[in-house]
Formats: structure tokens, C-alpha cells, sequence
């Protein structure tokens, strides 16, 4: 099932659209923590590391955008907003989930 994900993916992350591209996290988010606490867990994170050179360039694009609002608070930070964050964020938990050749590929 993972295969058949990874295009829609690269295609919602290649149209560049701030609001497309926070969707795709989110759901790459929820992908990789959905078989938290079953037996063997993080097999979905680990499945999808061979993908990783198919999603993660346009995540190097984009990592540094981050809004600069100076000493003013940023709602949004409550509902993952920001674009930088979201991506840093999603590659923490990839890392996490990825097992060991998270690192390798």
C-alpha cells in the first residue's frame, strides 16, 4: 500500500502551495504514527525510508520558511502553521520511525 502513496505525495509536494504542502505533512505525520503501540511498531516509518529520495528534496526547499513576526506571538504555531516547523518536525519524527536505515538512504 505504501508504493501506491508516494506518488499522490510527491505530486501534492511538488506544487510548491504552502496549504498543500502542510496537508501532506500532517498526513505523512499521522501515516508514520499509525501503528504506534501495536506489536513491532514503526513498520509503516520503516516502509517508507526506501521513498525518502522521492520526498525529501522538495523538503530541503522549504525548510528554512519560517515566518519572521519579530517579538509578536504567532497563533498559528497552535495548529502547525509554519511551513519550517511542520518540516522539521515531520523529519524528527521520520528519523524516529525510520529505524536504522533511516540514515543510509
Amino acid at each position: 500500500v505504501i508504493p501506491q502513496l508516494i506518488i499522490p505525495l510527491k505530486t501534492a509536494l511538488n506544487t510548491r502551495i504552502p496549504n498543500v504542502m502542510i496537508r501532506v505533512m500532517k498526513v505523512l505525520q499521522k501515516l508514520v504514527r499509525a501503528d504506534d503501540g501495536l506489536e513491532g511498531g514503526s513498520l509503516i516509518g520503516q516502509a517508507l525510508v526506501p521513498y525518502y529520495r522521492q520526498i525529501l528534496p522538495i523538503f530541503n526547499i522549504f525548510i528554512n520558511k519560517n515566518k519572521n513576526i519579530g517579538d509578536n506571538i504567532d497563533y498559528g504555531q497552535q495548529k502547525e502553521e509554519n511551513l519550517g516547523d511542520l518540516i522539521h518536525h515531520t523529519l524528527q519524527l521520520l528519523e524516529k520511525r525510520g529505524g536504522e536505515d533511516a540514515f543510509i538512504n
